[in-house]
């Protein structure tokens, strides 16, 4: 579970990390009001994704006029598929140099990491490797002060920073233990008048955790799809491509996925319409999965549990409803493969055996021009 910025700063304000001061808005008038009792705000979209700054979702005010209006545009935004519901101003830095901080899983060694680097902000992913700290960390005896100070002297940070680096750097790490987080991260860890200040922040909760984090908010990143189609019971996830996707089981699904990419095409979801799953719910995430306007449409199943012949009365039964407005593709192989295969070349629908096939043809079909 992703904690919004504001919620991570509370953390780490409960625990000893510096954090600018800050409010939590719901609109122009309430940020105003933040700048009133602030002076000189960042005005900083709530969101649960990432390059809100990039994406116009950070702006600065230095009076209660320019918070309004930068909130009023900043609510206003689609950020990356997301409109943020609040903003969150907070005493402006004069940022003097920009930091990189975060404790994470290192899934090799299976070991808390500590994650650094001398060149934090907006701009962290092209850092180069040779500037990257990372410092693994032993469950025994966690993050010690003599690591996180080694690590300060490895960024170059002078006397007074460096001691400040390896306290944050341990407050960080009891956070990243004592919530069960998969991610705390400060980036950037900015320099403002010669002290260390968490200037940004995340932490990302394990969801297997929360029934141990009961006082912890609790935030939802789903968009309004994912949670009309997982609300069928079915396992859903939106992605950035045009050919919409449905199988039966997360290993077919991502299977499909991967034979789409070598394909040439790109998978708009992930969606395991698990085994089982009757004709009913099959057709409800099939219409819900057409109403994004997808170029083309594969379904992939494999029949052990899940019945072809179910699968294929769902289809027609969408197509009935009119609902199928786009080239469909079908994968059946299974339990009842011949009459599934049966009732949809019936209806002028062909069915492949063959994954790789059917991966190319909805490709080809995707591609053609529309209309």
């Amino acid at each position: 579970m992703k904690l919004f910025e504001y919620m991570a700063k509370d953390i780490l304000r409960a625990a000893g990390v510096p954090v600018p001061d800050g409010r939590l808005c719901a609109g122009p008038e309430e940020a105003a009001a933040a700048c009133r009792a602030l002076g000189p705000v960042a005005v900083k979209a709530q969101v649960l994704v990432g390059g809100r700054g990039k994406a116009g979702g950070i702006r600065l005010a230095a009076t209660p006029e320019e918070a309004a209006a930068a909130a009023a545009a900043i609510l206003a935004l689609d950020i990356h598929g997301e409109r943020a519901r609040h903003v969150y101003c907070e005493q402006r830095l004069d940022i003097e140099r920009e930091l990189y901080l975060a404790i994470t899983i290192d899934p090799s060694s299976r070991r808390p990491l500590l994650i650094a680097s001398a060149e934090g902000g907006i701009a962290i992913e092209e850092v180069a490797e040779k500037a990257i700290v990372r410092r693994a960390i032993d469950l025994p005896w966690g993050l010690l002060p003599y690591q996180a100070r080694q690590v300060a002297g490895r960024l170059g940070l002078p006397g007074d920073l460096a001691t400040s680096f390896a306290d944050i750097a341990c407050r960080l790490y009891r956070v990243f233990r004592g919530r069960d987080a998969e991610l705390v991260e400060c980036n950037p860890l900015a320099v403002a008048a010669g002290r260390l200040v968490a200037a940004d922040a995340r932490c990302n909760v394990d969801d297997d955790a929360l029934y141990r984090q009961e006082d912890l908010p609790r935030t939802d990143e789903a968009t309004v799809l994912e949670r009309r189609v997982r609300a069928l019971g079915l396992a859903f996830v939106q992605l950035g491509g045009d050919i919409a996707v449905m199988a039966n089981g997360a290993g077919i699904t991502m299977a499909t996925i991967d034979v789409l990419q070598r394909c040439g095409g790109r998978a708009m979801n992930f969606l395991d319409a698990g085994g089982g799953a009757a004709a009913g719910p099959t057709a409800a995430a099939l219409e819900a999965l057409l109403s994004t306007n997808p170029r083309a449409v594969l379904v992939n199943i494999f029949g052990g549990i899940t019945r072809c012949d179910e699968v294929a009365a769902a289809i027609l039964d969408v197509r009935a409803r009119g609902a199928l407005t786009v080239p469909l593709v079908v994968r059946l192989v299974g339990t009842n493969e011949a009459r599934g295969t049966e009732m949809l070349r019936a209806a002028g629908i062909a069915a492949f055996t063959s994954m790789r096939e059917a991966a190319e043809r909805v490709v080809a079909l995707a591609r053609e021009p529309l209309g």
